[in-house]
């Protein structure tokens, strides 16, 4: 298990890491990017404002995609 801590990240860099886990852009609706991948029942939604995400909105949307914390920062460290 990562001892990392999750912290605040611009939300171009989160639709980045949905992205490499196979998540797309399904649309776009004022500040809110819904994004969506097979097999997942609910859409992950990211908000561009504020520019960066706050820690709860992550760990919200790790949990609707069903992704451990391993994998989110096998994948932020992917984006970086």
């Amino acid at each position: 298990m990562s001892n990392r801590a999750i912290k605040t990240v611009d939300y171009t860099t989160l639709i980045k890491i949905f992205e490499l886990d196979g998540f797309e852009l399904k649309k776009r609706k004022g500040d809110h990017i819904i994004m969506v991948k097979p097999g997942i029942k609910r859409p992950v939604v990211i908000k561009a404002s504020p520019k960066k995400v706050p820690i709860a909105h992550i760990r919200t949307n790790m949990t609707t995609a069903d992704m451990s914390r391993e994998r989110y920062f096998e994948l932020l460290d992917m984006v970086k």
